[in-house]
């Protein structure tokens, strides 16, 4: 996720910003007296992975001492928020997102592109319910099955898998990939997952008509309209719909994704990825099987 994951978000960020330095400037003398400047940075709204940004002393590798600090950075910047300031940053939560922050399509929308490790098992007829496709020398996942254990543990479309029980994968095809799996006890098989590498995440506001500004055909982007959200923060054509809010909406028809859209908040979390790469990863799958099995459950946070 972008730090600003909509240009409205950066626009109101700004903002408060803004509004913060001011009220902080009227107590800058008071504040340089009273405090000496510490080698790490104030504590700036954090959220759960630590600090938004690096402190000093880590910052690009430069070492900031006090009397670097003195040489090259502006007394300006030297100023310790105040009480009243600090109350604000902690109720704004670490969040760099006003508008977006809230709302649950976007916790609902989280591609990190990290890694975990899961563990799976399989059920009574010995099923994991997930399909696999080689792309560059990668495999990734190309099918999670709604009400079986991959779904249950989050794989989603397009996560590739590392590892299968300390083995690496890197190089195999989807046959090998099957292969291994089948081999795999009934429980307690780790699986080692990267968070989908070519997908990202647009977060999009509707306008005062309830719309968002973008036209598309069996999922795949064709249109944007001008001088709309989609046009503004940076959605593309050629692109396909993976998810709206974390839903996975692949296998949908286009009513049914322009429903979910519709019954939307105001904000709207949209996944996608190029539409060459998806339809490479689905080549050779029978509509059908993606529209019956594909797991299209709403995402719980």
């Amino acid at each position: 996720m972008s730090l600003y994951p909509s240009l409205e978000d950066m626009k109101v960020d700004e903002l408060m910003k803004a509004q913060m330095q001011y009220e902080a400037s009227q107590h800058v003398e008071v504040a340089q007296e009273a405090t000496p400047y510490p080698n790490a940075p104030p504590p700036y709204p954090t959220t759960g992975n630590g600090h938004l940004y690096p402190s000093l002393g880590d910052f690009m590798g430069l070492q900031i001492t006090d009397e670097f600090v003195q040489a090259h950075i502006p007394q300006q910047a030297l100023a310790v928020p105040q009480p009243q300031q600090m109350q604000i940053s902690q109720n704004r939560g670490g969040m760099i997102a006003p508008l977006s922050n809230q709302s649950l399509a976007f916790q609902k929308t989280q591609v990190t592109h990290g890694i975990r490790e899961l563990v799976l098992c399989k059920d009574a007829d010995e099923k994991i319910g997930l399909r696999l496709r080689s792309v560059n020398n990668g495999l990734f996942v190309c099918l999670v099955s709604k009400n079986t254990p991959a779904a249950l543990a989050g794989l989603k479309f397009g996560d590739q898998i590392l590892q299968i029980n300390g083995e690496d994968v890197a190089g195999m095809d989807m046959e090998e990939g099957h292969k291994i799996l089948k081999k795999c006890g009934k429980n307690d098989i780790k699986v080692i997952v990267r968070d989908r590498p070519f997908e990202r995440t647009v977060v999009l506001h509707k306008d005062s008509t309830d719309h968002i500004g973008f036209q598309f055909s069996k999922g795949k982007i064709t249109g944007l309209v001008k001088d709309s959200s989609a046009a503004r923060n940076g959605l593309l054509t050629d692109h396909q719909l993976l998810e709206v809010n974390g839903q996975n909406v692949i296998g949908l028809d286009d009513k049914e994704v322009t429903k979910i859209i519709r019954s939307s908040a105001s904000v709207v979390s949209l996944t996608i990825m190029p539409h060459v790469l998806y339809e490479h990863m689905i080549k050779k799958m029978h509509g059908s099987l993606i529209t019956k099995l594909m797991d299209h459950s709403q995402p719980t946070i």
